[in-house]
């Protein structure tokens, strides 16, 4: 299609490209959970920009042209996507996004990143695909009412019942966090830092009570945690395994996860087996999450062979 486009103007084109992508990854990635499908959204919403530039020549406004396409796409992909979640072995959870805060400045980064946390992605599947495009448009991005009212074809006083519906259910199942995000990272330190040398004591210190770990092997794993765990007791029994895959190679690498302290964990060839995340609120780990499916874990690296890894993990502990 950039053939048919005039040499003018592509230079243009690779200019919005670079400029707007950020932002449409974001919207479609919080609408849809889903760095695979979120890619392949915009790389088909500019497709169709190259199109119209073609055919009608320079877009008035870029932005809102791409963020309609983008949003509209995302809620067609979502209305299909959750036919195939309902279906789905196991936890479903967000596949995991590697994020950075030297991305954003101070108060903005803290409320990008609380919006990118797989808890909040999780309160998000709750709603309906216009009501979740409505209330990230006008909540997270900061879009106005007239702007999102144009976007996703409502009068400017449906969208904002919409907006108040959604914010009502997301109050309603808003997760906690840390307060002081220095705090956060100190109680993710020591997590970390206890899991890795498999000290069980410390570990149990700093989880809560009722603390529950979340596993997502889609059904691809066998091994994999098919139902939450719950409760101090079991999650510690259960997170012992950690010093036993240490023995056998295991490393863990920490990472910002979603906006969320987590560790990528790979095996002695430095191929990724899983990704795990933290919550921390009142100064104990609240919730685990374990990415191990691999159909999620692509866009991170290589990966291991779990199923050999599993295998040499029941020997060792054989």
């Amino acid at each position: 299609m950039m053939e048919a486009i005039p040499a003018n103007r592509r230079p243009r084109l690779a200019e919005t490209y670079t400029e707007l992508r950020p932002l449409l990854f974001s919207i479609a990635y919080r609408m849809l959970g889903s760095v695979a499908e979120a890619e392949d959204v915009v790389q088909d919403a500019f497709l169709r920009y190259e199109g119209a530039v073609e055919r009608s020549g320079e877009i008035d406004s870029p932005k809102a042209y791409l963020s309609a396409v983008t949003t509209r796409l995302a809620i067609d992909e979502l209305r299909s996507a959750r036919v195939r979640r309902e279906q789905y072995v196991g936890e479903w959870l967000p596949e995991p996004l590697l994020t950075d805060e030297s991305a954003l400045d101070g108060a903005r980064y803290v409320e990008q990143a609380d919006s990118l946390s797989m808890a909040f992605l999780l309160v998000l599947e709750r709603l309906t695909p216009v009501e979740r495009a409505v209330f990230l448009l006008h909540d997270v991005f900061d879009y106005g009412y007239d702007e999102v009212s144009r976007i996703v074809d409502k009068s400017e006083d449906n969208c904002r019942q919409l907006a108040v519906r959604a914010r009502r259910h997301v109050a309603e199942e808003k997760p906690r966090f840390e307060t002081s995000r220095q705090r956060r990272d100190e109680i993710a330190d020591r997590f970390f830092d206890a899991l890795g040398e498999g000290d069980m004591e410390s570990l149990v210190e700093i989880l809560a009570a009722d603390v529950v770990v979340y596993g997502d092997g889609g059904g691809k794993v066998r091994g994999a945690w098919p139902q939450p765990i719950v409760g101090r007791d079991r999650v510690a029994r259960l997170l012992k395994g950690f010093d036993k895959a240490r023995q056998i190679g295991v490393t863990g690498h920490r990472a910002e996860i979603n906006g969320q302290p987590g560790t990528m964990f790979f095996d002695r060839d430095g191929r990724l087996i899983n990704v795990l995340t933290i919550d921390v609120a009142d100064g104990v780990v609240q919730t685990i999450r374990s990415i191990i499916n691999p159909e999620k874990l692509r866009h991170l690296g290589p990966l291991a062979d779990v199923g050999a890894f599993l295998r040499e993990l029941g020997e060792q502990r054989g």
